[in-house]
């Protein structure tokens, strides 16, 4: 069964204009008729309402589709820096003065070092193994 996707509205560069705009049809647009002809339109509010609550919906319904997923940068991050297990063997490498740890590939020919991403978490770590489907990790202090 294939679940329904609605195409995103893409928040970052258009939800502050669909924000702006129910802001200004349900708030700002009633005042200034207010102000100026002492007539209140209650339907603008209304339509104001409607544009805010609808823009919110979608963009819950866009939240919940990205949860769980990769982001943006780790999709492609085996294609960008590849493994290969016969030349490099995987290594996270622990400041001993910071603590800061960063996740990737030592050559076993010249010990160069390629840095694939910052660990923070143990989730971090797991998405690392995950990404390049290895089992242990070695620890270099």
């Amino acid at each position: 069964m294939k679940k329904l996707i609605i195409p995103k509205i893409n928040s970052i560069h258009f939800g502050g204009k669909w924000l702006m705009i129910g802001f200004l049809i349900g708030g700002i647009a009633p005042i200034l008729l207010w102000l100026v002809f002492h007539i209140f339109l209650w339907q603008l509010c209304v339509v104001g309402g409607i544009i805010l609550v609808g823009f919110i919906v979608i963009f819950a319904i866009e939240m919940h589709q990205d949860f769980g997923k990769a982001p943006y940068y780790e999709q492609h991050l085996k294609d960008t820096i590849p493994f290969n297990p016969k030349k490099q063997y995987a290594e996270i490498r622990c400041s001993i003065c910071t603590g800061e740890q960063v996740a990737g590939f030592r050559s076993i020919e010249d010990g160069h070092f390629t840095e694939v991403m910052l660990i923070k978490t143990n989730e971090d770590e797991r998405r690392f193994k995950q990404i390049y489907d290895i089992e242990t990790v070695k620890k270099e202090y």
